[in-house]
């Protein structure tokens, strides 16, 4: 399913059966195919040690849990990343969507213990909820990968985060209801396989309950799906037309994929127009704090400067009254000092 906007497969789970999407995103490394693989407890998507990255476009897996629940699983190519085009974000923003159908149950952003958290990776999640809203944040978990690296060193994500956690990153933590994992995804171990796998789906299960069973959507969910539900319609209406040649057919056929085409078409312009407009008032803020923080740390240096001369002066006071002192005692032990 990888790489298509469009799903050829329109049946509908069965109505006992349970369907979950949760869409992995993240920095370039920080290791969300893996982490897919780990949830899908199989090597479904393609995963090694590259600082290029791997996943090049958005990719759905399916597995089916022992509760018999459908989970989806949506691999992205680095979704909000600034050193991609919006162009091809947008694309992939709208592939994303497409595969989601009915909506987001969790969003996984995806982060790494072996590297500092950064600015970059601050500012896309800014920029991811800057996009779909501040609801988002609802849907959101924050995944660390590189469990084996902290066990190692005979640490726990608590001590991590206590240790070495930015402000941004408590921000974050705090702005999605401090819901985080860590995940190992070198290891070899059924039961700690099996554990980080439950500690992730009981926060699914709390976001879901969180926001009473409802999926995150927005407009862009309800087009792609009134397209998708209208192509699925004319299709098997056009399978039961009688009285038409095969090519007749066909040629229908075509007809209803080149609207729904022109119609993702027109969705994807308005995500790349969207996708720049956030991006700019991103940069704005960005470029406004770093000013903020500029002139902040002037003031702070002359404040400092100020507060060193004045110390300076004081400390020469002190030395010259020091001295002063000291010639006066040796004046009075020598029996010169006239005391009036």
């Amino acid at each position: 399913m990888g790489g298509s906007a469009i799903d050829d497969d329109w049946e509908l789970p069965s109505p006992t059966s349970e369907v979950r999407t949760v869409v992995l995103v993240g920095r370039t490394g920080n290791g969300k195919s893996a982490t897919g693989n780990s949830i899908l407890r199989r090597r479904a998507f393609k995963s090694m040690s590259s600082s290029a990255g791997v996943t090049s476009t958005c990719e759905l897996q399916m597995t089916v849990l022992e509760d018999g629940q459908i989970l989806n699983v949506i691999d992205t190519p680095g979704l909000f990343d600034f050193s991609a085009e919006p162009e091809f974000i947008g694309k992939e923003i709208v592939k994303c969507i497409n595969m989601a159908k009915d909506g987001i149950h969790a969003v996984l952003v995806v982060l790494s213990v072996r590297s500092r958290f950064s600015r970059e990776e601050e500012a896309a999640v800014q920029s991811l909820r800057k996009f779909f809203g501040t609801k988002i944040s609802d849907y959101m978990i924050v995944v660390f990968t590189g469990g084996d690296d902290l066990e190692e060193n005979d640490e726990t994500l608590d001590d991590y985060l206590g240790r070495d956690c930015p402000e941004p990153l408590k921000e974050i933590l705090e702005m999605c209801g401090n819901r985080c994992v860590l995940f190992d995804n070198k290891t070899k171990e059924e039961t700690k396989k099996s554990e980080q796998l439950m500690q992730l789906l009981s926060l699914v299960n709390e976001i879901v309950d969180n926001n009473s069973g409802k999926p995150y959507t927005d407009e862009l969910f309800v087009e792609l799906r009134k397209g998708a539900n209208k192509l699925r319609d004319q299709t098997v209406e056009v399978n039961s037309l009688e009285g038409y040649t095969k090519q007749e057919i066909t040629e229908l056929k075509d007809q209803f994929h080149k609207s729904y085409e022109e119609q993702l078409k027109r969705i994807t312009e308005m995500v790349e127009t969207k996708l720049k407009e956030t991006t700019h008032r991103l940069e704005q803020q960005l470029a406004e704090e770093q000013t903020a923080r500029l002139k902040a740390e002037a003031m702070a240096q002359a404040a400092q400067m100020k507060s060193n001369d004045e110390i300076r002066q004081l400390r020469e006071h002190l030395e010259r009254a020091q001295r002063e002192t000291e010639e006066l005692r040796k004046h009075a032990e020598s029996g010169r000092c006239v005391i009036l």
